[in-house]
């Protein structure tokens, strides 16, 4: 391969977030950033003891020239690069143990428009984030790099990633399914997959298209499942199962075309997982509804509050040996049976697995779980200078007037109505708010709490409380 001059590099200031690298294609990303941060992770990859990286991309537009630009950085350090392609961020995961290999990165902007692009990385098994991320940056500003000749290859991994998914589904229990890929990444993969499951299936937005032409890929979101569920009604489908622009995050509509929300679907999936790991820890985020937490600890299971994001929860999960964690944006992690990573077509088969084992719908399921009254997830603009001053000031004001709550990750408020939350986000520059009651009143009650707290830090409460 021909040298790169080694000269020092500065990355945007916005580019560098907490769980990964992301920024606009052609403004605040661009190749010589994908170049640089390929040096920056090889010269750790090489510093910690490995060589070999895997490398994968989604279908962007903006992906394939990201790549290529990042495998020529990871190779000038010595690195050694197995490019598997396209496909979703699960299998370039899976690709790290496979191979395997000491690292890999996924060129990916996940559920972000179709302008924006970026890089989510692990090493040694583990997530990379945080301070390893900001290290990147240090590592760029000085050119302190490692320099070599590293080679790079082209695999297809694709079959064998497709052969251990479908290997999740246990039964031959046949049921009807609508599957949304959103055109994106995961649509590389899906029709192999439910090509081997038993039962009807129809794929609807396969074609891997960077344009995202008929719908934003993310399923958190009710007006991005609205074809979805639509198409399940209209089939007579038991299901819907859609997925993120990378195809890490899933979101599952019932047979009515209701849409359940992340910690829902979580709450199935271990009610499946504690049935035969009796005892074991479950990890959610501090969004996820009480339900999920008190439904845990009735299953037989330690239910276990984290903090939000998904490179923190792996690494929990990591730590204590959970076999299950989930948050409310659908990032699912199974250790059950698999890696501990989150990946939503492998966790769309578990759930498929987990419903052929009972005699109730998807819709018979929800509705069986208790019901309470909640806000959506409420995000609102706050500098990103200022949005974790505001929570600092809030937990102070609750922590000197004796209120109960937690501070795992925000403030969760808990009162005899029932609990809300507010935390910063680590990735934008906004607030996070989210309240929960066992009745209208009680809600009306958590908001009017939760608005005084804003208002005495100077914030307007958004619409919605």
């Amino acid at each position: 391969m021909t040298a790169v001059e080694a000269s020092p590099h500065s990355f945007h200031p916005t580019s560098l977030r907490e769980y990964d690298v992301r920024g606009t294609y052609g403004t605040t990303l661009t190749e010589d950033d994908a170049r640089a941060l390929g040096r920056s992770f090889g010269s750790i990859v090489r510093r910690n003891g490995g060589r070999h990286v895997a490398v994968g991309y989604d279908g962007r537009l903006s992906s394939p020239p990201l790549s290529a630009a990042l495998i020529e950085g990871l190779n000038a350090t010595g690195c050694d690069v197995t490019d598997i392609g396209l496909g979703p961020t699960p299998m370039l995961y899976f690709a790290t143990y496979h191979l395997p290999a000491d690292a890999g990165i996924m060129v990916t902007g996940s559920h972000n428009p179709p302008d924006m692009n970026g890089f989510k990385m692990m090493l040694s098994g583990g997530p990379f984030f945080g301070a390893d991320i900001q290290k990147l940056g240090e590592l760029a500003a000085a050119a302190d790099w490692e320099s070599g000749a590293g080679s790079s290859t082209v695999a297809d991994i694709s079959e064998a990633y497709v052969t251990e998914v479908v290997a999740a589904y246990r039964s031959d229990r046949q049921f009807s399914v609508v599957w949304d890929c959103g055109n994106g990444a995961a649509g590389a993969v899906i029709d192999e997959i439910v090509r081997r499951l038993p039962g009807r299936h129809v794929v609807l937005y396969g074609e891997v298209d960077g344009t995202f032409p008929n719908h934003h890929p993310d399923p958190t979101v009710p007006e991005n499942l609205r074809q979805l569920a639509s198409t399940v009604r209209g089939t007579g489908a038991d299901l819907g199962i859609a997925f993120d622009g990378d195809g890490d995050r899933i979101g599952i509509v019932d047979n009515e075309g209701q849409m359940l929300f992340g910690d829902q679907i979580v709450l199935l999936l271990a009610r499946a997982v504690l049935a035969e790991n009796c005892g074991a820890t479950i990890i959610a985020d501090v969004k996820a509804s009480q339900v999920l937490f008190d439904g845990i600890a009735e299953a037989g299971g330690e239910p276990l509050m984290f903090k939000t994001g998904h490179s923190l929860i792996k690494a929990k999960m990591a730590e204590l040996k959970s076999p299950l964690a989930g948050e409310m944006s659908g990032h699912i992690f199974f250790a059950d049976r698999y890696y501990g990573f989150d990946d939503a077509p492998y966790a769309g088969i578990r759930f498929l697995d987990m419903l052929a084992e009972v005699d109730e719908s998807v819709a018979d399921l929800r509705k069986g779980m208790p019901q309470f009254v909640n806000t959506p997830e409420l995000r609102f603009d706050c500098d990103d200078t200022r949005k974790f001053d505001v929570v600092t000031e809030i937990v102070a004001r609750l922590r000197a007037d004796g209120v109960r709550f937690s501070d795992v990750d925000g403030a969760r408020v808990m009162t005899d109505d029932g609990w809300w939350l507010i935390r910063a986000s680590n990735t934008q520059p906004v607030l996070v708010a989210r309240c929960e009651a066992s009745s209208e009143d009680g809600l009306a009650r958590l908001k009017a709490l939760l608005v005084d707290q804003l208002e005495k830090s100077g914030i307007t409460p958004p619409e919605g409380l």
